[in-house]
């Protein structure tokens, strides 16, 4: 491999994240909606809780959509689309799947953004800290 090849990220990433994700919301009494995402927007994995609100899969997708094109934490973006926030229009400006709630982290390795995921079904500061759970434990 050359300097400039960073390997993507692998079903096999995608299952261990989302098996890290719903070990902490577990553990946090939180059924969840978890969903990974390639650098492409493609879906990689996904897996609702059986006890999961059915809203929280879609809000999932959309978390990691939001923090993979925009390449930050959701929650990080939630002040910029307030009403006196440059991004205001941005949740409505774009015919895409925008969601600016806590729950949504890019993934990078050696650098460079490599996917995304997004949780949904806790409170958006929960859904951050299962996502951020997950990640630390990617990176071993």
């Amino acid at each position: 491999m050359n300097a400039t090849t960073v390997t993507p990220l692998t079903t096999t990433d995608a299952e261990a994240l989302i098996s890290a994700a719903r070990a902490a919301a577990e553990t946090a009494g939180v059924a969840v909606s978890v969903t990974v995402l390639d650098a492409g927007g493609h879906l990689l994995a996904f897996r609702r809780d059986d006890r999961a609100v059915l809203i929280s899969g879609e809000t999932s997708t959309r978390k990691a959509y939001t923090a993979l094109q925009l390449n930050a934490p959701t929650a990080d973006l939630v002040d910029l689309v307030k009403p006196d926030g440059p991004f205001h229009s941005l949740p409505t400006a774009l015919d895409r799947p925008l969601l600016f709630i806590g729950g949504g982290l890019p993934i990078h390795r050696d650098g460079r953004l490599i996917g995304a995921i997004g949780l949904g079904g806790g409170a958006p500061e929960q859904d951050h800290g299962f996502a951020t759970t997950a990640l630390e434990e990617l990176a071993g």
